[in-house]
């Protein structure tokens, strides 16, 4: 009896425990997720910096910043909604910092109407934060460089294209009385871990039943 029953223990003790690594994995990835966004929150909530010298993507990514410069001839257009305002774009624009860099400035939301109006050029203070956001994927229309219409704000791409290093400072606050309206930095990072785990752990209950189930019928039929 027991050698018939041996293959299918077996079977139910290496799918739970697959199954209860796979959870325990995701319990490691929550917590490694908190603390980034928690790392977020801190530098949300700090008061604001310098730009960094040499500003990076994972060290910087949501850092308060507060600089002065000029803001240069040149725009990037990002098609976007703003609710309740309904669509129009970001306007990017290069902004000469008083230490001689020149980063991405996003101005924040103007509606369709007012695309190709003109704007503020020259001595402005900003403060908000400094952001390389994940916009792009295999579905992204490139942008209508004729037109000047983006889809989507690639920090790189447009850094080429308006002449500055690959850094993008989102407007909070601004001392122009004209500026568009500022839009809120948006921390896009999922963490749906407890659920994944949560659903692991209850698949290895629900596969331990099934293995008792089957024991158990085996050893209905054997007796």
């Amino acid at each position: 009896m027991m050698r018939r029953m041996i293959a299918p223990l077996l079977f139910g003790i290496v799918g739970v425990a697959i199954l209860v690594s796979l959870g325990a994995w995701q319990v490691q990835r929550l917590a490694w997720k908190t603390a980034i966004l928690e790392e977020i929150g801190t530098r949300l909530a700090a008061d604001p910096v310098p730009v960094p010298p040499g500003p990076d993507p994972t060290r910087d990514a949501y850092r308060k910043v507060a600089v002065t410069g000029a803001i240069e001839p040149g725009e990037v257009d990002v098609y976007t909604s703003n609710p309740p305002q309904g669509v129009g774009y970001r306007v990017i624009v290069p902004l000469r910092l008083d230490d001689g860099r020149t980063i991405l400035l996003d101005r924040g939301f103007v509606p369709i109407a007012e695309k190709d109006a003109p704007r503020h050029l020259g001595p402005i203070r900003v403060e908000g934060a400094l952001v390389w956001p994940q916009e792009t994927d295999y579905f992204t229309s490139a942008p209508d460089r004729e037109k000047n219409i983006w889809f989507a704000r690639d920090v790189p791409l447009m850094a080429e294209a308006l002449g500055t290093i690959p850094v993008l400072l989102v407007t909070a606050t601004s001392d122009d009385p004209a500026a568009p309206t500022p839009m809120p930095v948006t921390v896009n990072i999922p963490n749906d871990h407890l659920q994944y785990a949560i659903t692991w752990f209850l698949l290895a209950v629900v596969w331990a039943g099934m293995t008792v189930y089957l024991l158990w019928r085996i050893k209905r039929r054997i007796d």
